[in-house]
């Protein structure tokens, strides 16, 4: 679930009105908006704190999207996987969200994770059964 669907759930959940939770925040409206409706993330972190107080929900919960990732690692790779998995998403978002990275730090890790993602693709093939030929 992306994180401005989470938002539109933990308010509707809430009986909260947009603005209400703006004003609880310390935001305008128009950003809190901007988080439900437009794909914008807080760029300081202490937004997510606040809005998790709120909500009554843990931090974690409105940092991370990878819900998915996180639960295939565990199918695969067990507890040990699960955990790595969360604690690899929880320090990129942190990364991210936090405005310690440049942007051009950014762009660099982003070219860095799709040149692997690419890499390891190109190297399951290699290692993938063959599909049989004929009547396919």
């Amino acid at each position: 679930m992306k994180f401005g669907e989470k938002l539109i759930k933990l308010r509707s959940s809430n009986s909260l009105t947009q603005s209400e939770v703006a004003k609880a925040v310390g935001i305008s409206r128009r950003n809190y908006i901007s988080y439900e409706t437009e794909g914008r993330y807080p760029r300081n972190r202490d937004i997510y704190r606040r809005l998790s107080e709120v909500f009554g929900c843990d931090v974690n919960y409105l940092l991370t999207e990878d819900e998915e990732f996180i639960a295939r690692a565990g199918e695969e790779f067990g507890a040990s996987g699960k955990r790595e998995a969360e604690k690899l998403v929880g320090q990129l978002v942190g990364m991210f969200a936090g405005g310690e990275l440049s942007e051009d730090d950014k762009d660099a890790v982003m070219r860095a994770l799709t040149q692997a993602y690419f890499e390891c693709k190109q190297d399951n093939k290699k290692y993938a059964p063959k599909k049989e030929q004929g009547n396919a």
